[in-house]
């Protein structure tokens, strides 16, 4: 297996890194609170370093001295991570990625550079404002693209782009060979790559399994010409954007059980690579009672001919037959907040969308919110018996957090287009996702609330055994919503391990990816790829 060559002190200077020394932060230095704690509040690390590299050789000579002093160690880039894995009792140094956000076209591989610290909003502004070109990745505007690209992220675009590791030509990796040797290793797509396998475990593998990511290299598989405008995909100049509300003192079981089929049918009958809705994507946001009314978001790119008649039959499908008259969204609904101004459709340049999109997030920026997720990918729209238990916990008077949720998030499309083993994305026939969660700020509350999360998504899924099992209608789990009951049995009562929920028939690939790049288990945390056994 061959290696790259340790990045240059020019490398170095042309990244904007000029050889500056890593950062380490100890107890008692001010930034400490800020760099031992994530998105979710509920996970509070007590490290005993936090280490900020600038390049990819300090990331090298980092994890070199961890390895040699046998630390328990755990990587970030941007703080999204759902479960523990990155701030846990056990892991004395955490090494930060969030320094290295270069972004640059990089000719000697003709793709574009993004390094693993980056934020997906600097990705989007630097990629369109630079070269008009884009990634189909997620919403969250401060999501670190190094755990996010490798877990197969996925975003309002992909139904018509794709996922973002279906534009992934190369990754940069930091692994430990079995004599505990830190080295650099670039894999490519490329048939010929003896790297290749490693390539492919960073499309879907998730993060954490195999090294540190230190930065991707995009360029679209079908990319044609020499300049770098024609190497990624070109969002739409403009998309439409709509949002409409309605009231939850207005729906009765009968009328709930309507949306949601009426969304799921929408979706089985609009799914396949080549359907002309295939530039639409949308969020249900099935808030609790509490929060008063449950909300549709719909993009659509606006240059299609017909674009806004096709915006307005998809959501006329789904609305009008409930028999409620759809409002505007005067209120947060799911993770999103107010947006009366767009209950008639919008026109909005591409990037302006995705930072209004991104940023209307209260969750996002508020740091005491604590959090429990958990996910399902769904072949077909939700059964009645699994409508129902949704309407029953959704509704339930004696719940009163209004900051719980399933939100249904379109998927399919170009998705499907790609074969399941393509990547280490195996859910590719799917045509939405579902987010379970909670939200609260107390600590005295979450047992409240997880059980709640566990009680609606064991209902959900109770003749699967609690989880949504690969069959006709579930897919399993979505890997970067980390689920941390997934491996626990009396909450995952199906029998079908974690790692099948995640992976499905990858598991076993993986193992040998693992095995070939980090012999030593050294780069674990407490869902990550186990070594095979014997």
């Amino acid at each position: 297996m061959s290696t790259s060559n340790v990045e240059t002190t020019q490398d170095r200077n042309a990244n904007g890194a000029g050889g500056s020394g890593p950062v380490t932060v100890c107890p008692g230095d001010s930034r400490y609170a800020e760099l031992t704690v994530g998105h979710n509040a509920r996970w509070v690390g007590t490290p005993e370093s936090v280490r900020l590299p600038r390049t990819t050789e300090q990331v090298e000579r980092i994890v070199q001295d961890v390895v040699r002093k046998n630390e328990r160690f755990s990587v970030t880039s941007g703080g999204h991570c759902y479960a523990d894995h990155v701030y846990n009792p056990s892991v004395r140094t955490v090494i930060d990625m969030s320094l290295m956000t270069d972004i640059y076209y990089d000719p000697r591989h003709q793709a574009f550079a993004v390094e693993a610290g980056a934020t997906l909003l600097q990705v989007y502004e630097t990629l369109f404002k630079g070269w008009g070109v884009g990634v189909p990745g997620g919403i969250f505007y401060s999501v670190g693209a190094g755990g996010h690209v490798s877990g197969g992220g996925f975003g309002l675009l992909s139904r018509q782009f794709g996922l973002t590791v279906d534009h992934l030509y190369a990754v940069e990796v930091v692994v430990v060979d079995a004599r505990g040797r830190a080295r650099t290793v670039t894999a490519t797509r490329r048939k010929n790559d003896p790297n290749r396998e490693l390539w492919w475990a960073h499309t879907g593998g998730g993060g954490g399994n195999f090294g540190v990511v230190t930065r991707y290299w995009f360029r679209s598989p079908d990319a044609t010409g020499r300049a770098p405008e024609q190497q990624l995909m070109r969002p739409p100049k403009d998309v439409l954007l709509n949002a409409v509300a309605l009231p939850w003192d207005e729906l009765d079981e009968g009328r709930f059980t309507t949306l949601v089929r009426n969304y799921g049918s929408w979706y089985e009958r609009n799914s396949a690579p080549d359907s002309p809705y295939a530039p639409l994507s949308s969020l249900l946001n099935l808030n609790h009672r509490a929060n008063k009314s449950v909300g549709l978001l719909t993009q659509i790119d606006a240059t299609l001919p017909g674009a806004d008649k096709l915006l307005q039959s998809f959501v006329e499908e789904v609305t009008t037959p409930v028999g409620v008259g759809v409002r505007p969204v005067t209120e947060s609904v799911g993770e999103q907040g107010p947006m009366p101004e767009f209950f008639h459709p919008v026109r909005l340049p591409y990037l302006t969308s995705v930072r209004y999109i991104s940023t209307n997030n209260a969750t996002l920026t508020n740091p005491a919110l604590r959090g429990a997720y958990k996910s399902a990918y769904m072949r077909k729209g939700f059964t009645d018996d699994q409508i129902a238990a949704l309407y029953r916990r959704l509704s339930d008077p004696a719940w009163e957090n209004a900051a719980s949720s399933v939100i249904l998030f379109g998927y399919g499309a170009r998705v499907s287009a790609v074969g399941a083993d393509e990547t280490a994305s195996a859910q590719r026939d799917s045509i939405f996702k579902a987010l379970y969660s909670a939200l609260w700020r107390e600590p005295e509350d979450d047992e409240a609330n997880v059980g709640w999360l566990r009680g609606i998504f064991g209902d959900v899924h109770a003749a699967t055994g609690g989880y949504p099992v690969p069959n006709d209608v579930t897919d399993g789990c979505y890997v970067n919503y980390q689920d941390g009951d997934i491996t626990d049995p009396e909450q995952n009562r199906s029998g079908v391990p974690w790692h099948t929920l995640y992976y499905k028939h990858h598991y076993p690939r993986l193992q040998r990816v693992k095995a070939a790049y980090d012999p030593r288990n050294v780069f674990r945390h407490p869902q990550s790829i186990a070594l095979p056994e014997g």
